[in-house]
């Protein structure tokens, strides 16, 4: 099965929700693993990559046809169920390997506890709602928790049929659309940047992008 990754590195820090908080200590939580680690789950981005795949064709003045089709293989078509077809399985965006395996190691020595291990990558931050005259609204304070900065994620991309190269070309533009994601992107959250790498993690998101400026030439 052919693979690709996905890598993702913020340049500011990042709220990746999970819809609900810690009653006493914050209104937004992260979404974590059991062990602390912080993650993005594969669902959203494949949703923020077909926004930014559905942009891109719209502003195509011609040519459209071969770059649906690619689409399609890659994100399946719009509103339809797992089985869509779609040739391109998008995993969670995780913290590097080699981080995880020595933070799980120090984890079962007894060194840090997962609680800790959240704290690592985490920090707790503050907002509250301004009206219209620039005075704090009464009640709206908010804790929520955040990703630092800097920090990467990685997401494996497989393809359970050779991709084309149309297809590669059409994700690299969508990965170097990928430029936000999580809430509070109106805020200053949320800003990324997107790398594609291959199996042998060489950066290629260049090679790809610029086989679909060629072609939409």
């Amino acid at each position: 099965m052919t693979r690709y990754i996905l890598k993702i590195k913020l340049e500011s820090e990042a709220a990746f929700g999970r819809g609900d908080g810690v009653a006493g200590l914050v209104d937004a939580e992260v979404q974590h693993d059991d062990y602390g680690f912080p993650f993005l789950h594969g669902r959203t981005i494949k949703g923020l990559l077909v926004q930014e795949c559905a942009d891109i064709r719209t502003s195509l003045s011609s040519g459209r046809s071969m770059w649906d089709e690619s689409a399609r293989r890659l994100f399946g078509r719009p509103g339809s169920s797992s089985g869509d077809n779609a040739v391109m399985i998008i995993g969670n965006a995780l913290l590097p390997r080699d981080l995880r395996c020595a933070i799980l190691n120090d984890i079962r020595m007894g060194r840090i506890r997962p609680d800790e291990v959240l704290d690592l990558f985490t920090a707790i931050r503050t907002q509250t709602a301004i009206d219209e005259n620039g005075v704090a609204r009464e009640n709206s304070l908010r804790c929520i928790r955040v990703i630092l900065r800097e920090t990467i994620f990685e997401s494996q991309l497989f393809f359970t049929e050779e991709p084309q190269l149309s297809d590669l070309a059409l994700l690299a533009a969508c990965v170097k659309a990928f430029r936000r994601a999580g809430t509070g992107i109106t805020r200053g959250l949320g800003r990324l940047e997107a790398e594609l790498l291959d199996q042998e993690r060489r950066t290629v998101t260049e090679h790809y992008f610029k086989e679909f400026r060629k072609a939409v030439r």
